[in-house]
This record gives C-alpha cells, structure tokens and sequence, in this order.
C-alpha cells in the first residue's frame, strides 16, 4: 500500500516537473525531457451472451531525462517508472507492470564525440510478484529482490544527441535479494542464504531516442553484459524499447516492450524443469499523457 501512495504522489507531481521542466535555467547545455501517463481500462458485462467478466485496471508511467554537455563534459541521466494492476472478478488483482530505473553516464571528451566514462545503473520493482499459473500462486520477487546495480569504467561514443553507446570494460554487477524466502531458494544467481551475488564483466549499452515522425517517437536501450569469471560466453541482454504516438497536447498511445535473457534467472518450466529462458513483454496503452 505505501508503494501504491507513493506512485499516486509521482503521477499527482506531474504538473509540478512539467512546469519545472519549462522553468529551468535558458543555459543550453542542459537538455530536459520526459513524458508521464496514466492508462485506464474497464469492462462491464451484464447478461452477455458471449460470456467475459468485468475487469478494470491501470498502468502508470513516468519517463524523465536531464542531459548535459559542454565544452569537454558530457553527463546523462534517465529516470523510469511503472506500475500497472488488473482485476477481475474470477482471479482477484494481480500486478501487470512494475518498473524502476535509473541511470547515469558522465564522460570526458578524449577527441571528438569519444568520451571516457564512468557509468552507474540502477533497477528494480516496487512491489511482489507472483506466479500465477501455479495453484497456489507462488511468490518470485519484490522491491530488491531482485535489484541490480551496475557501475563500469569505459568509453562512451555520441555522435547525435538522439544515439549514445557506453562500452565499460570494467564493470561490476551486482544481484541484490533483500526477501529471505527468495535468498534461501538462491533465486537469481545468489547462493542459498545470501543476499548478494556478484560478478565482474563487460557492459555495452546503446540508447536512442528518435524523432522519426511529426509526434511519433522511438526509445530504444539495449544492455549486454558479459561475466569474465564464469561462463563467458553467456551475455545476457536486456532490451527496452517504447514507441510513443502524440494524438495531440494530452492524449497518446504508447507501444513498449522488454526482451530479457539472463543466465542466472531460473525460469520454471510446466514439467517442472528449471533453466535459463528468453522472457518476453509487450504492452499497448491509450489514455492520458504529458509530454514536456
């Protein structure tokens, strides 16, 4: 609950950060911009001979990124939000979308559009989560459980301010398991009974946010991460990708979705196996949105 206040206070904010957004210093070295929305669904049946229950739910999103360049300094951050919930009569609520993500990049510039860098990522969830198709429904994950957290050294190469790509070949990851219950499964990597789990690696990230349309925009993160200690080969990949349609000045439509592979995530399988798997998802969401 206190989680679910908290993301209503953010979406409450809005108006606040846009108007920031549009007070802050004329200096153009900073780069300011970001989008909030709050999709609505509701289904109401009655009498219907077709069958369905009625269902009603929400997804809220808050996108926010303050860049800054000048003469031989380059420093990006990006700060992402969602939370999502579904009810229906026959299977109660139950969680759709649940994201929080920080990142940032600070270079200096070597020669042109080359940085070296220093580079800090951040995600996680704010609330627990469940697998639903067992019977009971089994509990994987909550906030920091798992958590990432990700700091290299490397280079980072932006030739546009719409593409950027950090290459750290030193890198620490870190998989945090704050939830006993998990901790004691070794979920995520981590040995039985601890909260950590650590690896040293490579880390190639590739951002672009593009303008390929009037009003029709394009955000695309790539992640790969490669653990030099153990099992090399095996890069795990993380892919975000949001596509944004502005219908005008309050209402969009938004397309996103999340590709991820990681080998240390153990997926249960219906006969009861468990390994590695590709998790794949897509959302669709129509409804009120802010754009500054």
């Amino acid at each position: 609950m206190k989680r679910l206040i908290f993301i209503g206070v953010c979406f409450i904010m809005l108006p606040r950060i846009v108007c920031a957004a549009n007070h802050v210093s004329k200096d153009s070295s900073w780069m300011y911009g970001g989008n909030g929305g709050l999709n609505l669904n509701q289904v109401s049946l009655s009498n219907w001979a077709a069958g369905g229950e009625n269902a009603i739910g929400f997804d809220v999103l808050l996108n926010y990124s303050a860049d800054y360049k000048k003469n031989k300094h380059l420093w990006q951050n990006r700060f992402e939000m969602a939370y999502g919930l579904n009810r229906t009569e026959a299977d109660g609520t139950k969680k759709t979308n649940d994201k929080l993500y920080y990142s940032s990049t600070y270079g200096y510039e070597m020669r042109k559009n080359l940085y070296l860098s220093a580079l800090l990522n951040y995600n996680t969830q704010f609330a627990k989560g469940y697998d639903y198709k067992t019977d009971p429904r089994t509990y994987i994950s909550r906030f920091m459980s798992p958590g990432y957290l990700t700091a290299g050294l490397g280079l980072t190469w932006n030739p546009k301010a719409w593409i950027t790509a950090t290459l750290s070949a030193i890198s620490w990851r870190g998989t945090f398991v704050g939830s006993k219950i998990l901790s004691d499964e070794g979920a995520f990597g981590v040995e039985p009974g601890k909260r950590l789990f650590s690896e040293m690696g490579g880390n190639l990230k590739v951002e672009m946010n593009y303008e390929f349309l009037k009003n029709m925009t394009i955000f695309s993160r790539v992640d790969l991460f490669s653990n030099y200690l153990e099992e090399a080969q095996n890069v795990d990949v993380r892919w975000d990708v949001q596509l944004n349609m502005k219908v005008n000045k309050w209402f969009s439509a938004n397309v996103t979705t999340n590709m991820i592979y990681d080998n240390d995530t153990k997926i249960v399988q219906k006969d009861g196996s468990k390994g590695p798997r590709l998790q794949f998802k897509e959302s669709l969401g129509i409804g009120f949105q802010i754009n500054f």
